[in-house]
């Protein structure tokens, strides 16, 4: 007997979504800072014995948007309802319980069975907690409810085997050896969007696009051209800042990064382009691999 199936992550920025998610798969798959919308895409992480195979993934946190790559990354979260065989939606001890209920009356609706995951638990006390827990109750009454850490690793271990017991009976998705989904490529862009995350303040992190122009791929190293795109000429000048320190700092943090992912020397080039109004154009977002229907 083996058991296979697709176990979706969805739930309001910043909960602690992808910490979750790369527990669960127990490697560094998406990114992590204490920002909200850091998580673009949905991103698979794929767990494999040889009982079973749990496809895990990540979804953007859900979001009213704002302009069309905000309705892209809330169409991956909403696509992610439909196709799981386990639904965990996290929430944390410090969100209203009445925050984006459009999206929750669609999680009341899913057929698959719903995980309610309350992270951060760490964060408040008991008498607090049993409180939100009898608030999700009436709100998702299907739903089974766990306290968790993600960050401490409190009840993750639980919620793998209760996972590992609802996944249906079923051949693997992928090969056996898979980790995910993505391209490495798509892991140069992430490292490099998480160091600009960090590295830089306010709205600009979030009106940059990483994309790579060339990996090349050699027996000792990696040749890797990146292109950075901003939305204005005065974010552009942020990125690379006074004669290029702010683009060699992120540079050299995310080359660091890299190595230590694809376990090879990098040889990492990095160049800022402006592409105005880059999020609210249709032909722009399907180049960078965004959903808009």
């Amino acid at each position: 007997m083996h058991k296979s199936g697709f176990v979706n992550i969805v739930g309001n920025p910043n909960v602690g979504k992808s910490t979750l998610m790369n527990e669960l798969v127990g490697e560094k798959i998406s990114i992590i800072t204490s920002k909200a919308q850091t998580t673009r895409h949905r991103i698979l992480g794929i767990v494999n014995t040889e009982e079973y195979q749990i496809v895990y993934s990540d979804t953007p946190g859900v979001l009213r948007p704002n302009y069309k790559l905000q309705e892209s990354m809330r169409n991956f979260s909403e696509s992610a309802l439909g196709d799981a065989d386990v639904l965990l939606y996290v929430t944390d001890v410090v969100e209203k319980t009445s925050k984006n209920e459009d999206f929750l009356q669609k999680v009341q609706k899913v057929e698959a069975p719903v995980l309610l995951l309350i992270n951060k638990i760490d964060q408040t006390n008991q008498d607090d907690l049993v409180t939100l827990v009898e608030a999700w109750k009436e709100l998702l009454p299907k739903a089974e409810i766990y306290p968790i850490s993600a960050l401490n690793k409190f009840n993750i271990d639980f919620v793998k085997r209760r996972i590992i017991d609802l996944i249906p009976e079923s051949p693997p998705y992928f090969e056996k050896d898979a980790l995910t989904d993505r391209p490495a490529r798509f892991f140069v862009t992430e490292i490099v969007r998480e160091k600009i995350l960090l590295y830089y303040q306010k709205e600009v992190p979030y009106s940059v696009e990483v994309v790579v122009e060339e990996f090349k791929e050699e027996k000792d190293i990696i040749n890797i051209r990146i292109l950075i795109i901003v939305e204005r000429d005065s974010q552009k000048g942020i990125i690379i800042g006074h004669k290029g320190a702010a683009l060699k700092k992120v540079g050299a943090m995310a080359r660091q990064d890299m190595e230590r992912f694809f376990e090879k020397k990098i040889f990492l080039q990095m160049f800022v382009k402006v592409e105005k109004d880059w999020r609210s154009r249709d032909n722009i977002l399907r180049n960078f691999g965004y959903r808009l229907d």
